[in-house]
């Protein structure tokens, strides 16, 4: 099929979306079509969200008490909202609720803070390590988390994953892990992580920022043993960049204890005495919401539910593989992550040997107008391990001023993405192992915006 020259030119996902035919500048002057292969950070909107959120504007207004027509329609779109997102992942429409929030970061803050106070004698949360930081951090106040470990290929151990909740007993509280890594692009099997921590008497939640976007999600029905407990993911990586993400999981668990955020909308009555806390989800979502990202979250979820999350994901996949056998043949190409092994979404981690992650990054951008991601992408013990630093190195790193971090370069494909830009990328990638020495003394130089940074 890749070999197909039609197909590999027609992309019929490509009209959909904003700015895909964006002209940028060179360095030399000259002006490019852009490529953005930075899809694992961000993705541009649909055109269908633009379309959406600016035909809403008018009719924008406060939600709930509000009598005005406006207000109505504002409420009852903000509600109708939660059953469109569990019905995308399949979630329990009588069990789940759905808890708007900013993004997945946020997503995670809230249910750590929740579950912080539920504890019951499981004060034990297993994390990973292949983690971002928004899966990690939050838990470390609250919990005593320990780590399941991934193997040389970077790929999560269940036996360590099994090895841990036995270890633990009846301590663990909850097992949280990413869909899909962003940084080798792994895609965990969640419901097999979800049967074990079950069995052992823990939930489980799933990271779905790069999961979610994706390929389809199911949720599993409650009382499963495949049941996913809590899932949280980002619209500003589903086309829908206006800030909002959700929180779902079951209502019982957002009924005790106090609220992440407290203030209005998360009240039923309040006095000098005695505050009556809203039912869920509105007991979460205090003060005045984003409405307008909820409707772009809503718009985004109906396209990608027309398209078909199964062919996005093969689409996707096409794009990753054909562009992973083209960057075999690159001279001084390292990869860390391995999709022949691994089931992956569309994200390659690579090095070139000679240049620096940082330089690499800037100059696929200032000379080629390609877009990519570099650093350790807010995984960093990850990363580390994957390019064989230890905890004392990056600590002697901090310490030593005059230290270069190290990290990796990371391009990343979205559904709109063509063949043809990876021809690009590939064809200059050749041009800069061919003349390594010009283009690192070019962006070695004294000028700020190209030198080396330690960027993490």
């Amino acid at each position: 099929m890749l070999n197909n020259i039609r197909y590999r030119n027609m992309n019929p996902y490509r009209n959909l979306v904003a700015g895909v035919d964006t002209r940028i500048p060179l360095d030399n002057g000259s002006y490019t079509t852009a490529i953005n292969f930075d899809n694992a950070a961000t993705t541009p909107p649909f055109l269908s969200v633009i379309k959406d959120v600016d035909s809403f504007i008018p009719w924008y207004s406060s939600i709930h008490r509000g009598k005005g027509y406006k207000s109505v329609v504002s409420t009852n779109l903000y509600e109708e909202g939660r059953q469109i997102i569990k019905d995308f992942v399949k979630a329990d429409s009588d069990n789940d609720t759905v808890v708007y929030t900013k993004n997945a970061t946020e997503s995670i803050n809230i249910l750590a803070y929740i579950l912080s106070q539920q504890k019951n004698g499981k004060d034990v949360v297993l994390s990973t390590w292949m983690e971002h930081a928004a899966n990690d951090l939050p838990w470390r106040d609250k919990f005593t988390v320990d780590y399941i470990e991934t193997d040389e290929f970077g790929r999560l151990s269940m036996d360590d994953l099994e090895s841990k909740l036995k270890k633990y007993k009846n301590r663990v509280r909850l097992v949280t892990v990413t869909g899909a890594s962003n940084v080798t692009g792994y895609i965990n099997d969640v419901y097999a992580i979800a049967s074990l921590a079950h069995r052992h008497g823990a939930e489980i939640h799933v990271d779905g920022a790069q999961l979610v976007p994706h390929l389809p999600v199911d949720m599993k029905p409650f009382g499963t043993v495949s049941h996913i407990d809590y899932l949280s993911f980002s619209a500003h990586k589903m086309y829908a960049p206006y800030g909002s993400g959700s929180l779902i999981g079951p209502k019982s668990s957002f009924e005790n204890g106090l609220p992440y955020c407290q203030g209005g909308s998360a009240i039923a009555l309040v006095t000098h005495n005695k505050i009556w806390w809203e039912e869920p989800p509105h007991k979460d979502e205090a003060s005045t919401p984003n409405l307008l990202g909820i409707i772009a979250l809503i718009s985004t979820i109906k396209t990608l539910t027309s398209l078909g999350m199964d062919n996005i994901f093969r689409h996707e996949k096409s794009l990753l593989y054909y562009a992973y056998e083209k960057m075999k043949t690159v001279p001084g190409i390292t990869f860390y992550s391995h999709p022949e092994i691994q089931e992956t979404i569309g994200v390659i981690p690579f090095n070139m040997e000679g240049v620096h992650h940082s330089l690499m990054s800037a100059i696929l951008s200032y000379e080629a107008g390609i877009a990519v991601r570099n650093g350790f992408f807010c995984a960093h013990p990850y990363c580390e391990r994957l390019l064989g630093y230890s905890a004392q190195d990056m600590e002697d790193m901090m310490r030593d001023p005059k230290s270069i971090f190290p990290g990796i370069v990371r391009a990343s494909f979205g559904i709109y993405n063509e063949f043809s830009e990876i021809d690009r990328f590939i064809a200059f990638l050749n041009q800069v192992a061919l003349n390594k020495k010009y283009y690192v003394d070019k962006y070695s130089n004294s000028r700020g915006r190209y030198n080396i940074k330690n960027e993490v």
